[in-house]
């Protein structure tokens, strides 16, 4: 029988979280998946807290899709590794989607990734080496952060001007840049504000990125899904000398979060980034293998810009959306205490609170809570996109359900204020 080690040199078990994982913090997964506050059993749930337009099923895709993807699915054409970047049709449609007559592309230039936030997330260790900084907007969609931090990156928040329908700050901006500053990142149209920017606005942009020579990681995920009059412009139109990195998806046009397919596609006309660029950003593209097969092989189809159908589908999903974005204004503009400021794209609604109104609500994060616990409406507050004393609502769920939580909203005010 063998006798037990008496080395003393033993190592006991020493396991410990990671750097990269004790950095890594979703400010948004925190609230929503850590259940410290509980709904009011009394009545129904109404969530309007995560940027899903599938929860309530009355937003769907277009049906001829699930009728391409069950053909492929039958195929069985589809059902082994595809290359780390994407099957080349795939990428040839998206780069056929995204161009424009000044920004042409071709699939080349597309990396498909796992949703866009797998996107961001190639295009961010692209870009960047640890201690390098990135300037972001303030608010801004919390996983820019979560991801880097994650890797080490430091963030530099420029503010949104809510006064101004959510414009960058550009003196603000400016003055955050320096020798380690390697990329602007824009969100246009807006998550959480719902802003689409102007034309001249984007120009503005542009100018500093020109002045300073930064590449722009463009997050236009929501791209043309835009209330009325206003016009989705990629910022990649309006330049020839600035790179830039575009992020897409079908997640949010199409509604179907779920399916994981997004990219990042490659603006660089004067080979600014170079070979080295797009080889590094292969190899990156391969920690992962690539997006889902099946979802890559219904691109050419429902990417087709001739779809009329499709194009039919995207101008009732926004034809609805803004009807409830007026209507989310329309109401909560008379509740005393709180302040909506009026959205022009995407599925988001911001909405300030005037906490000097309420008797025992001092902040966003409280407003969120008790909200949840008295009337059982879930919003997400400000602080999580960096602004306090706002909450964001996602204007998805059906007419009834807004107007049964915006009435709550204004009984929750009503009872609370001074």
């Amino acid at each position: 029988m063998q006798e037990s080690s008496t080395n003393t040199n033993y190592r006991e078990w020493n396991i410990k979280p990671t750097i990269a994982a004790n950095n890594t913090t979703n400010p948004i997964r925190a609230i929503v998946d850590n259940g410290k506050y509980k709904p009011n059993p009394s009545k129904s749930l109404i969530p309007l807290s995560i940027g899903d337009p599938c929860v309530f099923g009355n937003l769907n895709v277009e049906q001829s899709v699930n009728q391409v993807l069950k053909q492929n699915i039958d195929s069985m054409k589809y059902n082994g590794y595809p290359p780390s970047i994407g099957y080349e049709p795939a990428r040839n449609a998206v780069a056929k989607f995204v161009e424009t007559p000044t920004s042409p592309l071709i699939a080349s230039d597309i990396i498909l990734a796992s949703g866009a936030s797998g996107a961001i997330e190639i295009a961010l260790s692209s870009l960047l080496n640890p201690g390098d900084n990135i300037l972001i907007p303030k608010p801004g969609f919390s996983l820019y952060e979560c991801q880097s931090k994650n890797k080490g990156f430091e963030l530099r928040f420029y503010n949104l001007l809510p006064n101004k329908s959510w414009e960058i700050d550009i003196t603000h901006l400016r003055s955050l840049i320096d020798n380690k500053t390697k990329a602007i990142l824009i969100n246009n149209p807006s998550n959480p504000c719902g802003s689409v920017y102007t034309r001249e606005h984007l120009l503005d942009i542009l100018a500093v990125a020109d002045e300073f020579c930064l590449p722009i990681l463009a997050d236009e995920i929501y791209c043309s899904m835009t209330f009325g009059e206003t016009q989705f412009i990629p910022i990649a139109s309006l330049t020839s000398t600035v790179p830039v990195l575009a992020i897409g998806g079908i997640a949010k046009r199409f509604l179907v979060p779920g399916w994981r397919l997004g990219w990042i596609a490659i603006h660089d006309r004067n080979s600014i980034l170079g070979a080295d660029f797009k080889r590094s950003i292969i190899s990156l593209s391969q920690i992962i293998l690539g997006p889902n097969s099946l979802i890559q092989s219904i691109l050419p189809t429902i990417l087709d810009v001739n779809n009329e159908g499709i194009q039919k589908f995207f101008k009732e999903v926004n034809k609805t959306l803004e009807c409830h974005s007026n209507l989310t204004v329309e109401l909560l503009s008379k509740v005393d205490g709180l302040s909506p400021i009026v959205s022009h794209g995407a599925m988001y609604q911001m909405v300030g609170i005037d906490t000097k109104k309420f008797k025992d609500i001092d902040n966003d994060v409280t407003f969120m809570g008790k909200l949840l616990e008295e009337e059982s409406v879930f919003v997400l507050p400000g602080t999580v996109f960096g602004l306090p004393n706002f909450f964001r609502i996602v204007f998805c769920a059906p007419e009834d359900k807004l107007r049964d939580a915006y009435k709550r909203m204004e009984d929750f005010c009503q009872r609370h204020k001074l």
